[in-house]
């Protein structure tokens, strides 16, 4: 009976502990096992719902019944505890060891127990890889990431302090399973974010831009915010507890990874992939640079929208969402031909009318011209089965080859003119003609459109759902446009790494991640990697003026390209074919993303065969958000296997986007964004405010924001501390694509950290200045049930974490962890070897109960490191030593499955012990008792009752309140007026309420009560009498009722008893 009795007790320990938070008591419960009985995890959950209810109202009853002071009370003593201590003064001199002789401070204060840590572990050489001695990798194995390089635009916000908390605590875990391990930091230029912020500021504090400036005094400027931000970045990166070997810290525009990216350039171009073509870009006015596709977002419109364009005056809005519809007179002709367009000012550009070849309204002008109204130009009437609908619109189409992508495909078929109608600034240029030159682009919309109405060629506006191109970088509106560019093939380099992943030798997570992966590389499109910047690699490339030659720049075979100038001049030298020329370089620079495109081997030397490369190349883990799963980690492998041979990682992790508690994305202009160092260190709301006046927000936007963060912080941000911060977003981790990060959660991390430096101070009381650990944390076979059960506990938390960790789902592990800290050592065991540990006990028992609280704070600290590394370390540094310890935590073994650590009997045993604590907190709960709380408990099995006569004292000390707990084999031992619970069959647990209650209305609830049993008994007797019940319903599911039975007719027993002892005090 002793083992079959658990299946009605097995409730997670969790569920039961709000009552104790919300009524005062140390560790909480709810009584009564379930009526249905708990034989399922659908019942299971049910009933957990159910005693979680109770509990609320129980917890509310005595918060009603409790004075309203108490809460103040507590408060009050815990500021003047911290206010009773002098402010912390780090005195620690940098790199030397935390002079841990002092006593703890009365509470956790994360600044304090924070400082000095870092310092000391770079000083002392753990962030570097531990190897053999030739160099080579550990025989467990090593894990290598290259970590993300931040951009120098500006200080890293809170998703950035996901990608390291997700990182270090990879890195800490492989470390302490004793893997050799690297951590490689770097920073990313970042070309056009870069240069724009800058210039930006430049701006608004001088009035002035890059070219009043010049080429190099510019690059100057830039150098010097790369400088500024590099070093923050980097503060900030080690605040956050980064284990980064920084002897290794890279820069995107180092001469190392300068020289890898001349390198590839030179033999992209050698092998055929980068070729110079004049094609359609992405051209952004604003920052006046090519971009990638990928760096423009597309704005859905459902009809007609009124919208700012950045470089116009804010009160100003142009028309977008419409379609306008005008008609183009026949050359020689009085006919007219209608077509439409989105964009009424690309009609200056254009240079032909397509029709269907088939259509039978335009067949009598194939071949003919349409005669442009304002500049002097025929539009030859085009055929083209591929460009048109016959069914669309009019079934006209203009084409403007130079200003639309699907035109320019047109133009190619028909040898049509590409006539460029647009400055690089946004104004049309002379091919506009006279009227419209010099105009603004979306000035000039309005004046065609109101041009065509003068000369009766307008025919309607109506509105048109469609999306249009914003530069993601400055919110313009991207203009098509022709320009000579240098053009990656991406197509042979998507293939190849397509079939890799295929065969296994990467690995892409989430799911969701590996299916976009696939979509994007099989419908990949050729990479402009031009752009009209002066910061970042100006691209290795000349043009060869050959005297007496007029060479067309825009034709790629009179280029060159070369990793120097010697190089590039010898190969002149062959084009020139002996005559005189001059080398001209290209002024674009590089796109930011094809130098970090090779960052995973370009920080280990490449093109060099270094030993970094030899030995920590390929890496294990890219880790990094979803969103440049295409902008970064694709082109890290197209290019890394085509230059290397091998994938440049083994796996892909993408983590979620950070948003705010609102679900909304982080944006400088909603006030939203975070500075991780703010939510460590706590900032005011005044302070905040301060910060938005740094950056290049304007007046209105600063008002905006400002009214943001009111509404978000009203109080400010509170200090949470490294380690609640990297733990709550661990905690957030649990492979989702959005995180909705609430400061109070984080805040609730810091909490947590109290509550482990407040258990870890109390335990350490225990552990006397006598105290030696044993050599080996091995049980010794004299260990209490309650340490055999936190044993094992302990054993399930290392086994769950390691495994959550394997499968890189750190909302898992954090759970682990932390339920085993919270609701298993602090809430059980700490205070269950409370009796153990007085003086008047047996040394055998003593030193038993010692040396497990040892072993289990040592390990349990241990399996926090990995998330929490400032206060594992001021806390494990704190514990006696056993012999030959490692000299910090941070290379100290992890906790492992331990057979050793195994007991079965007595967790199923001990979890009887807690069920009759649940259960006699809530019995205590239910009739407001939260002091002189006496219980006895109704064993009527042997086994059962031999158990909880030995753990009486044990579930005395978990019951905050309780004067006696007694196990009676006899229900006549029972004092008169109790209250009762059925535990399970054989178990019921009764209250001494007599005194305390109001007789008449606990008869009447008893009454209640026992109808509502009752009426549950005689439903599943109903049930399992059916006919056909024996043959048709599993025999699990008739077990389970059977089991049910028993419980319900045994509470109906407690019941009963309980009111026929308060009828006779009546």
């Amino acid at each position: 009976m002793l083992i079959s009795v658990y299946r009605y007790l097995r409730l997670p320990y969790r569920h039961h502990r709000l009552l104790a938070h919300l009524s005062g008591m140390h560790t909480a419960g709810e009584g009564a096992p379930p009526p249905d009985g708990v034989t399922s995890k659908h019942a299971a959950k049910k009933e957990a719902k159910r005693l979680e209810k109770e509990a609320k109202l129980a917890a509310k009853q005595l918060k009603q019944a409790a004075p309203a002071s108490d809460k103040k009370a507590k408060a009050d003593k815990e500021k003047a505890q911290r206010a009773g201590e002098p402010a912390f003064e780090n005195t620690t001199p940098k790199g030397e060891k935390k002079d841990m002789s002092q006593p703890m401070a009365a509470s956790y204060n994360p600044h304090a127990v924070e400082a000095a840590w870092y310092d000391w572990w770079e000083a002392q050489g753990f962030f570097k890889p531990r190897t053999q001695s030739d160099g080579s990798a550990k025989p467990e194995g090593r894990f290598v990431i290259p970590a993300p390089p931040p951009n120098v635009t500006g200080s890293l916000h809170i998703g950035h302090a996901l990608t390291v908390a997700i990182q270090d605590c990879l890195v800490r875990w492989n470390r302490m399973l004793g893997k050799t391990t690297l951590f490689v930091p770097g920073f990313d230029h970042a070309g056009i974010s870069t240069q724009s912020v800058v210039e930006r500021r430049l701006y608004k504090l001088e009035g002035k831009t890059r070219h009043d400036l010049g080429r190099e005094a510019f690059l100057t400027k830039v150098l010097d915010w790369k400088n500024d931000y590099q070093a923050r970045i980097t503060n900030q990166l080690r605040r956050l507890g980064g284990s980064y070997d920084w002897n290794r810290v890279a820069f995107t525009m180092d001469p190392s990874l300068s020289k890898a990216v001349i390198e590839t350039f030179c033999r992209l171009h050698e092998g055929g992939i980068l070729y110079r073509a004049n094609r359609l870009v992405n051209w952004c006015v604003i920052l006046n640079t090519t971009l990638s596709n990928l760096e423009v977002e597309q704005k859905q419109l459902e009809g007609r929208t009124l919208l700012n364009v950045p470089g116009y005056d804010p009160k100003e809005k142009f028309e977008f969402g419409v379609i306008t519809s005008f008609a183009y007179p026949i050359h020689d002709s009085d006919e007219k031909i209608v077509i439409a367009t989105t964009r009424p000012e690309t009609m200056l550009g254009d240079s032909a009318i397509a029709v269907h070849p088939d259509d039978p309204r335009y067949k009598h002008l194939h071949g003919k011209f349409a005669k442009h109204p304002f500049v002097d130009r025929l539009l030859p009437i085009v055929t083209d089965a591929i460009a048109v609908d016959m069914a669309f619109g009019t079934g006209a189409v203009k084409i403007t080859p130079a200003h639309d992508p699907n035109d320019y495909e047109v133009g190619v078929r028909h040898k049509l003119e590409f006539i460029n109608i647009l400055n690089d600034d946004g104004t049309l240029n002379a091919n506009a003609g006279k009227k419209f030159q010099g105009m603004k682009r979306f000035h000039a919309r309005r004046e065609v459109v109101k041009a065509l109405g003068e000369a009766g060629l307008y025919v309607e506006t109506k509105d048109n759902p469609m999306q249009i191109p914003i530069c993601s970088k400055s919110g313009d509106v991207i203009e098509p446009i022709l320009k000579p560019q240098w053009w990656v093939n991406c197509k042979p380099l998507a293939e190849e790494a397509i079939k890799r992943t295929r065969n296994g030798e990467l690995m892409i997570s989430p799911k969701q991640s590996e299916a976009d992966w696939y979509r994007w590389l099989e419908n990949i499109q050729d990479w402009c990697i031009s752009r009209q910047l002066w910061w970042g690699h100006r691209c290795p490339a000349y043009f060869v003026r050959v005297e007496g030659v007029d060479a067309d720049v825009n034709d790629g075979k009179n280029w060159v390209v070369g990793r120097t100038l010697e190089e590039a001049t010898e190969r002149a030298k062959m084009l020139a074919n002996g005559a005189n020329f001059t080398l001209e370089q290209d002024e674009d620079v590089l796109d930011t993303w094809f130098s970090s495109g090779l960052w995973p081997f370009s920080i280990m030397g490449w093109p060099e065969q270094t030993h970094d490369l030899s030995h920590y190349y390929p890496t294990n883990m890219l880790e990094t958000g979803w969103d440049i799963l295409f902008f970064w980690v694709a082109r890290m492998v197209l290019l890394g296997i085509y230059l290397t041979g091998k994938v440049p990682f083994s796996e892909v992790l993408c983590h979620a986007m950070v948003r705010d508690a609102h679900g909304r994305k982080m944006s400088k202009t909603l006030g939203n964004v975070v500075d991780p160092l703010d939510v460590i260190h706590g900032l005011p709301l005044e302070n905040l405010h301060q910060k938005l006046y740094e950056g290049n927000l304007d007046e209105k936007e600063i008002a905006k924001a400002i009214a943001g963060q009111k509404k978000d912080f009203p109080r400010g941000i509170p200090e949470c501390g490294t380690d609640g911060l990297r733990f709550a977003l661990c905690a957030y981790s649990g492979g989702g694509r959005d995180i909705n990060l609430d400061i109070l959660r984080v805040e609730g991390y810091r909490k947590f950290c109290n509550k482990i430096f407040n258990a870890t101070k109390f335990a350490m009381l225990k552990l006397d200045s006598t105290f030696v650990p044993n050599a080996l944390p091995d049980p010794t076979g004299n260990e209490s049930l309650v340490e055999r059960w936190i044993l094992h506990k302990l054993n399930i938390a290392s086994t769950n974490v390691n495994s959550h960790l394997e499968q890189r789902n750190f909302m898992a592990a954090t759970t682990a962890v932390h339920n085993f800290w919270l609701y298993e050592l602090c809430d059980v065991f700490i205070e269950a070897m409370k009796p153990m540990t007085d003086p008047t006990v047996a040394l055998e028992t003593r030193t038993s109960a010692q040396q497990t609280l040892y072993t289990c704070l040592d390990y349990g600290l241990r399996l926090l490191h990995p998330f929490m590394p400032f206060v594992t370390e001021e806390l494990w540094q704190r514990l006696p030593r056993r012999i030959n310890d490692d000299p910090s935590i941070m290379v100290s073994r992890y906790p492992m499955q331990n057979s050793r650590f195994v007991f079965d009997d007595a967790e199923r045993q001990f979890e009887l012990v807690l069920a009759v604590v649940r259960t006699g907190r809530s019995l205590a709960a239910s009739y407001n008792l939260q002091s002189d709380i006496q219980l006895f408990i109704h064993a009527s099995d042997i086994a059962e009752t031999k158990l909880l006569e030995s753990q009486a004292p044990t579930m005395g000390s978990l019951i905050k309140g309780c004067t006696k707990v007694a196990v009676i084999g006899d229900l006549s031992q029972l004092p008169p007026g109790c209250g009762s619970t059925a535990l399970s069959p054989t178990v019921a647990v009764y209250l001494a309420v007599q005194g305390f209650i109001d007789l008449e209305a606990e008869v009447a609830k008893l009454e209640k009560k026992i109808h509502a049993v009752n009426l549950n008994l005689d439903k599943l007797l109903k049930a399992t009498s059916q006919p056909d019940y024996r043959d048709s319903v599993p025999a699990t599911v008739q077990q389970a009722n059977e089991d049910k039975q028993k419980v319900l007719e045994a509470e109906i027993s407690a019941l009963q008893q309980s009111k026929s002892m308060f009828l006779k005090l009546q």
